[in-house]
């Protein structure tokens, strides 16, 4: 209660002394606050002068013939200015794949480090906002002392000896502030603000990354798992041919040079199969790492390329949208922005600074006559500070800070090229993935044909059982081949909605703050 007290009338005493102080460091703070900000004010880039990412255009990709009866080999229409959704990936229409992205989402802890990265940069931006106020502080002094009985009087002058010892008890407010003349804070918040922009689009960046790797790997482990069952077959079927030669050549109606052709060839198809193991591997302990789990844990989601649709409207944004919507674009703007605030940060460190002081309190020798009639005390100050001579220091930060502009300014323009760049090849990359695809579901259905002859042939007696085996090797390797075909276009179809932007833009979750001055 005595605590609360002591507090209480001190601050009321701080009020009584203290209005005309205050009053008047308002009217000084006000008149200060209206003055400009040195340094250059930021202005957006403007949008490239660019109609299109390809030459020339690309409006759609065709698979005719017998590609569009199978998995991926849809045509695919350009839509120039469409919108991209924010959970894109649902148009391969697939249950586990979506699951795998929501865990992804929830639990990879390379997100979680980004979104804890920008929760920093946020609270510095709110934590400089206090250089707008006024800085108050409250404190208290207790203090016993013995004066000199002889150079100099002590308080009440004493009679005695015993009271040359003294107790003093202060309690005072005091208030300080630094108008911001120059601007120096305004663009320190400024700064602060675009680095905060800056961590916020690289953890969006890390978002559509995370969520096209999880596409395309689970994309990649559907294609390495066929290819897998196709080398199966195609060890089987050399496996018996060698069975047969071997045979053949025990009774003298094949040549030992036969043998070991196909011996070797057996060897090189047993070779295919553990690079192809390992990759699949590899697949899935990267899945489980971007899901956020141990590889001894892996999603057991099982993928297989017939089973995902292939998105056969392809919203593509123009060009001037491309740079509004790249989180890698956005992450270079805000830099230029923080490089532009610090020029006028290094500016304003060159020019005077004013401080302002209030302050107000009591003395007294006794805790209960703090308040007392004559023990309170006040006083109002200014100062005002103007570097003259650092040996040049200020000088060339300021120089510094105009270079550092020029170098973000150059590194913007690099990654607005490298953004289209990535557009442009994708697009390519679909358009030259429908011919392949179309190219490798011919080869595939002509080996069928091939196989469907050789066997009724075999049948009627018109071949041998090696050239029906050899018709089927070539039937699993045009599989393979196929597959292959199929999984590029899965994937870069993918890559393509990563190269532009990801849609991010289309989730309340990632938007939130996009207006955030």
């Amino acid at each position: 209660m005595k605590l609360n007290y002591f507090w209480g009338a001190m601050f009321a005493f701080g009020r009584r002394r203290a209005v005309g102080q205050a009053a008047l460091l308002a009217v000084l703070a006000g008149g200060f606050i209206a003055g400009c900000a040195v340094g250059p004010d930021f202005k957006r880039p403007a949008a490239p002068a660019v109609g299109d990412y390809t030459e020339p255009p690309l409006t759609n990709t065709v698979a005719m013939g017998t590609a569009t009866n199978l998995a991926g080999g849809e045509a695919q229409q350009i839509n120039k200015g469409g919108n991209i959704a924010g959970d894109w990936w649902t148009l391969f229409h697939s249950k586990s794949l979506n699951d795998l992205i929501e865990l992804a989402l929830t639990n990879n802890p390379d997100l979680k480090a980004a979104q804890a990265a920008l929760a920093v940069a946020r609270e510095n931006v709110l934590s400089q906002r206090g250089v707008y106020f006024p800085s108050v502080t409250a404190g208290f002094s207790a203090s016993r002392a013995k004066a000199s009985e002889v150079l100099a009087p002590v308080p009440n002058y004493p009679t005695t000896p015993q009271e040359f010892q003294y107790n003093l008890f202060t309690p005072q407010v005091s208030v300080s502030y630094s108008p911001d003349v120059f601007g120096a804070n305004r663009r320190s918040m400024e700064s602060l603000k675009a680095q905060a922009q800056s961590v916020r689009f690289q953890m969006i960046a890390a978002y559509t990354t995370l969520t096209a790797n999880v596409v395309v790997t689970a994309i990649q482990i559907a294609a390495v798992s066929a290819q897998i069952d196709a080398t199966h077959q195609l060890v089987d079927l050399n496996s018996n041919m060698v069975v047969i030669l071997r045979y053949q050549y025990s009774k003298g109606y094949a040549a030992r040079l036969d043998v070991v052709a196909q011996e070797s060839q057996l060897a090189q198809v047993n070779a295919l199969l553990p690079p192809l193991i390992k990759q699949a591997a590899q697949l899935r302990d990267l899945l489980a790492v971007l899901v956020g789990r141990f590889p001894n844990q892996t999603p057991m989601e099982q993928f297989d390329l017939a089973s995902l649709q292939l998105p056969v409207e392809i919203p593509v944004s123009l060009p001037s949208q491309l740079v509004a919507q790249r989180p890698d674009v956005l992450q270079a703007e805000a830099n230029l922005h923080a490089a532009s605030a610090q020029i006028g940060i290094a500016i304003a460190n060159r020019l005077p600074n004013i401080t302002l002081t209030a302050n107000a309190g009591s003395t007294a020798l006794s805790f209960d006559k703090l308040f007392s009639s004559g023990t309170g005390f006040w006083g109002i100050g200014a100062a005002a500070t103007a570097p003259l001579f650092q040996g040049g220091t200020l000088l060339h930060q300021e120089r510094a800070a105009k270079a550092a502009y020029i170098q973000a300014a150059e590194q913007y323009r690099s990654t607005v090229l490298t953004a289209f760049e990535n557009v442009a090849d994708t697009l390519t990359a679909l358009e030259q993935d429908a011919e392949g695809l179309k190219a490798a579901a011919t080869a595939a259905d002509d080996a069928r044909e091939t196989l469907a002859l050789s066997q009724h042939q075999w049948q009627d007696g018109y071949i041998s059982y090696l050239a029906l085996l050899s018709a089927e090797q070539a039937d699993q390797q045009a599989r393979i081949n196929l597959v292959q075909a199929q999984a590029n276009r899965y994937a870069d179809t993918a890559a393509l909605f990563q190269a532009l932007g990801g849609g991010w833009w289309q989730r309340a979750d990632l938007t939130k703050d996009k207006n955030e001055k």
